[in-house]
């Protein structure tokens, strides 16, 4: 899928999670929510850093892209280390690595432990590079249109505002994990559920998706997962801006509704 769907498909899974964790007992104050859905929004966008082209490496200027172009040779190192003789050629390392579960728990593992462990300015970068990818997403036409300077400028003032907002007692610093020291290590969970969301959009296109790496299938290691061929869709096509976009939008505001007890 492209960007933008992919945004929105993470910010309508964390306010799913909203719901649910209502209906268990557990719910999220209104803070964990927004900041929950606007990371996993941005997560969303982060297993395609290795690609060049994608939304994520003109997010950040000649640092993302370069590091794309970074990541995209290291996937591409591993792909060849670890494929079996079932698995294709390839001449680049998109959708191998950073589209795999195992890529997504160490990159949510390792945004709790920084949330958890490395205090203010820790979370206000996390906040930061994932209110950018946001708006990068979600608001894609006027991010566009807009100067680099301007996004990162809004990005910085809503992590800002959202981490003097999170820090409040009662708002959700200790949401689920409530011991002493234990402070935002909820954050990895959009972080981790982003990236999924991310690899379960892109299964269900035409090429399909790792996921299950390193777990070999079909004597694949990288077996591109997805439906049967007939119910899958080209990235950009009719099917994901007509039908799939606005689905995700009504989820994502059943599902904020549900999570505020409103429904």
């Amino acid at each position: 899928m492209m960007g933008p769907a992919h945004s929105l498909s993470g910010a309508a899974a964390w306010l799913g999670v909203g719901a649910a964790a209502a209906a268990a007992g557990r719910p999220m104050p209104w803070p964990v929510l927004v900041v929950g859905a606007l990371v996993c929004a941005g997560a969303a966008l982060a297993p395609d850093l290795d690609h060049k082209s994608a939304t994520i490496s003109r997010a950040f200027g000649p640092f993302s892209r370069g590091l794309c172009g970074v990541i995209d040779k290291i996937s591409y190192s591993v792909y060849k280390a670890t494929k079996t003789q079932s698995d294709p050629r390839r001449s680049g390392g998109h959708r191998t690595l950073t589209h795999t579960w195992l890529w997504a728990v160490l990159i949510g593992a390792g945004t709790a432990v920084l949330g958890m462990a490395g205090g203010r300015w820790a979370v206000l970068g996390i906040l930061f590079v994932h209110m950018v990818l946001a708006v990068e997403g979600l608001l894609w036409r006027a991010a566009r249109v807009s100067s680099d300077i301007l996004v990162w400028l809004l990005g910085a003032t809503s992590a800002w505002i959202l981490a003097d907002i999170l820090n409040k007692p009662g708002n959700g610093a200790d949401w689920l994990f409530s011991a002493p020291g234990q402070e935002y290590l909820w954050l990895g969970l959009p972080v981790v559920l982003g990236a999924l969301v991310h690899d379960i959009g892109d299964a269900l296109t035409v090429s399909g998706c790792p996921v299950l790496w390193p777990i070999v299938v079909g004597r694949k290691r990288w077996y591109p997962v997805g439906p049967p061929k007939a119910m899958r869709f080209r990235a950009g096509s009719w099917v994901e801006l007509k039908v799939m976009m606005p689905v995700f939008m009504l989820l994502g505001g059943a599902g904020c509704l549900a999570a505020l007890g409103i429904i």
